[in-house]
């Protein structure tokens, strides 16, 4: 009993020291969100970004499937704006226009409110790893407001934040740009980290069939990498699904 008492108590202590270490560390990394300024500048930048990116692309592309952070895959059929989420055992189609789908777990479809925490953690799950796929696309959004400031380092930086959509509006990020225009890195002032200012890079750059550019490497603090993996996109879902259509269950769903 008393080396599990004293083994508990060695726990107690490393949890602590743990939890000290990281409040520590989030005291030194934390940065103030910079205050933005709304000037014509701002909508400059934006638009330099969103053609090195090619977004006029990037409306053409109809059809994208990819995994982020090893944490899942989707299929998502930009066109009629549906998405397959699949990770462990759950598939789960998602109409991302009414938030309404169809979850399936093990092969078997489920149903009542075990379908429905399904359908909204696909929703949620697609709302963050759709936004790391490509956000540079949506800086003119409904509820966006474009801003320039200057980070903790001195550089200027374009901020946008996101007043309504998403999981989490409210949320801003700080662009930085390379010497050639293409964003390089982003700062977060996001509600789901307790500290602010976060930086993530934005390299390892693809190009899609369509044109668009699509950043596949994020490297983090602390040696966090986070990586867009199995990319590949196509005009039309066709080309990705061998001429199937996965998402017939959404299109049988009855219409309000």
């Amino acid at each position: 009993m008393k080396i599990l008492k004293y083994t508990a108590i060695i726990a107690g202590i490393i949890l602590g020291l743990v939890l000290l270490t990281g409040m520590i560390a989030g005291f030194v990394l934390h940065e103030k969100k910079p205050e933005g300024k709304i000037c014509a500048e701002a909508g400059e930048i934006a638009n330099q970004i969103m053609e090195a990116v090619d977004c006029a692309a990037w409306d053409t592309t109809g059809a994208i499937t990819w995994s982020y952070g090893g944490r899942g895959h989707h299929l998502w059929d930009k066109n009629r704006n549906f998405n397959r989420a699949t990770w462990g055992d759950n598939e789960v189609l998602v109409d991302l226009n009414t938030l309404k789908g169809v979850a399936f777990q093990k092969g078997k479809r489920v149903e009542g409110k075990k379908a429905d925490k399904l359908v909204h953690q696909a929703w949620l799950r697609w709302v963050n790893d759709a936004f790391w796929l490509n956000p540079l696309c949506k800086l003119y959004d409904p509820g966006t407001v474009r801003s320039l400031v200057k980070v903790k380092d001195g550089r200027t930086g374009l901020m946008i934040t996101y007043q309504t959509g998403g999981a989490t509006p409210g949320d801003s990020y700080v662009w930085l740009t390379d010497d050639t225009g293409m964003p390089a890195e982003w700062k977060l002032w996001v509600k789901i980290l307790p500290v602010g200012g976060i930086p993530f890079t934005w390299e390892g750059w693809e190009t899609l069939v369509t044109g668009a550019k699509v950043s596949t490497i994020h490297k983090g603090q602390a040696g966090v990498t986070l990586k867009i993996e199995d990319l590949k996109a196509s005009i039309h879902l066709e080309e990705l699904t061998n001429g199937a259509d996965p998402f017939l269950p959404l299109e049988a769903l009855p219409s309000d």
